[in-house]
C-alpha cells in the first residue's frame, strides 16, 4: 500500500516544481517584456505584486471549497491553471489591445494554480502513510528549491543557445510539466487528511487555540527570514564578485536556492535520526549569524557567503513549522494548512518590506536594513523555546 503512495509523493514533489516554474519563469522575461512590448517598469513590477497577492487570496478562500470538491479535483484544477497561464502568456499579449493586459491575465491564471498548489500539496503529503512525516515534508519543500534552480539554469542556457527571442517556445515546454502532472494527480491515491468519523476544525475553533497562533508566528518569521535576504542575494553577488547581472543572478539567488534545497534534502534523508526542534533551533542560530555576517562584514564576498549560509539555515523553517503544526493540531485539516500558507506568504512579503524600509531609514543602507531583519529569526528562536518548554 505504501508503495502505491510513492506515486502520490512523486506527484506532490513535481507539484512544487510547478509552483517554482510559475513563480520564477516570468521574472526572467521582464526586460524582454519591457523591450518587446514597451511596458514601463512600474507595470512590470505590478506583475510580481499581483502574482503573490492573488496567491494570498487563494490561500484564504480555498478553505471554503477544497473540502467540498476534494483534494484530487482541486489539484487537477491547480495544474491546469498553471499550464493555461504559461500557454496564454505566449498568445494573449498579441491578442489584447494592450500587451500588458494579456500578460496580466496570464499571470492571474497561473497565480490561481500556484496559490492552490501551496495549499494542497503539503496536506496531501501529510496524509500519506509514510513512516516519518517530517522527513517527507522537508524533502517535499526541497523540490521548490530544485525547481527554482532548474528554471533559472535551464532557461538561461536555453536563451544563450536558442536566443531569448524564442522565449515562447520555452514557455510552452515548461507548460508540459503541469499538464502531465495533472494527469498524474487524476490517478494517484490520495489519503484523507482527517479520519472519516472526524471533522476538521473551523477557523473560529483554530483562532481559540493558543498553539495555532504560535504556529502562525512561526510561519510569518520563517517566510520573512527566508525572503529578507534572498531578495537581495543578486545585489550582493554583483557587488562582491564584480560581475554582470546575469552572472549575479546565477551566483546570488541560485546559490541561496541550492543551499536552502540542500538543507531540506539533508533533513529529508536523515530526519528520522534528528530531533526537529533541535534542528530548527540550530538553524535559527545559524540564520541569525548569517544575517549578522551579511550585514556587518566589510567584505562583499563574505556578505555573499552570508547569503548562502542564510539559505542553508532557513531551509527547515517552513516545512518544519508545517510538521510541528500538524502534529500539535491533528484535526487542523484544510483550514490549518491554508492559514499557515497565508501566514508564510505574509512573512515572504513583510520580510523584504521591513528590510527595505529600514534601509531607507538609514539612508538607503541595505546592510543596516538586513541587520534590522535579524528580528525575524530571533522571534522564531524565541517561539521555539516557548513551544518546547510549555504545554501549549
Amino acid at each position: 500500500m505504501k508503495q502505491h503512495y510513492n506515486r502520490t509523493l512523486y506527484a506532490c514533489f513535481t507539484g512544487y516544481v510547478v509552483q517554482a516554474i510559475v513563480n520564477n519563469f516570468a521574472p526572467l522575461l521582464f526586460l524582454t517584456f519591457q523591450k518587446s512590448y514597451g511596458i514601463p517598469l512600474t507595470q512590470i513590477t505590478l506583475l510580481v505584486t499581483i502574482n503573490f497577492m492573488l496567491q494570498l487570496v487563494i490561500d484564504l478562500i480555498s478553505i471554503s471549497f477544497v473540502d467540498r470538491i476534494g483534494y484530487r479535483i482541486s489539484a487537477v484544477i491547480a495544474h491546469v491553471c498553471a499550464a493555461a497561464g504559461l500557454i496564454s502568456l505566449t498568445v494573449l499579449p498579441e491578442m489584447t489591445q494592450e500587451p500588458f493586459v494579456g500578460i496580466m491575465i496570464s499571470v492571474i491564471i497561473y497565480a490561481v494554480g500556484g496559490g492552490l498548489l501551496e495549499v494542497l500539496v503539503s496536506p496531501i503529503v501529510e496524509a500519506c502513510p509514510t513512516e516519518n512525516k517530517e522527513k517527507a515534508m522537508s524533502l517535499l519543500h526541497s523540490f521548490y528549491c530544485w525547481g527554482h534552480v532548474a528554471v533559472v539554469l535551464f532557461s538561461t542556457v536555453f536563451f544563450y543557445i536558442v536566443g531569448i527571442q524564442n522565449w515562447k517556445v520555452l514557455a510552452l515546454l515548461w507548460a508540459i510539466i503541469p499538464l502531465l502532472n495533472s494527469i498524474a494527480f487524476a490517478k494517484v491515491p490520495i489519503a484523507p487528511l482527517i479520519d472519516e468519523e472526524e471533522t476538521g476544525l473551523k477557523i473560529g475553533e483554530l483562532c481559540k487555540n493558543k498553539v495555532f497562533w504560535i504556529m502562525m508566528i512561526f510561519m510569518v518569521c520563517a517566510g520573512a527570514s527566508e525572503q529578507g535576504v534572498s531578495q537581495w542575494a543578486s545585489t550582493f553577488a554583483e557587488k562582491g564578485l564584480s560581475v554582470s547581472k546575469t552572472i549575479g543572478d546565477l551566483a546570488g539567488p541560485m546559490f541561496f536556492a541550492i543551499m536552502m534545497g540542500s538543507s531540506r534534502a539533508i533533513y529529508g534523508k536523515f530526519g528520522d535520526r534528528i530531533d526537529l526542534y533541535k534542528f530548527m533551533t540550530l538553524s535559527c542560530i545559524l540564520c541569525i549569524l548569517s544575517y549578522l555576517l551579511t550585514s556587518l562584514s566589510p567584505n562583499p564576498v563574505l556578505s555573499l557567503l552570508g547569503c548562502g549560509l542564510c539559505g542553508l539555515s532557513v531551509g527547515i523553517m517552513w516545512p518544519g513549522s508545517f510538521s510541528i503544526a500538524s502534529a500539535s493540531i491533528p484535526r487542523g485539516g484544510t483550514a490549518l494548512f491554508a492559514l499557515l500558507a497565508l501566514a508564510g506568504d505574509l512573512g515572504c512579503s513583510s520580510g523584504p518590506t521591513v528590510v527595505g524600509f529600514a534601509a531607507s531609514a538609514f539612508g538607503d543602507n541595505l546592510r543596516n536594513g538586513i541587520l534590522v531583519g535579524t528580528v525575524f529569526p530571533v522571534l522564531l528562536l524565541a517561539g521555539l523555546y516557548v513551544k518546547r518548554k510549555t504545554s501549549v
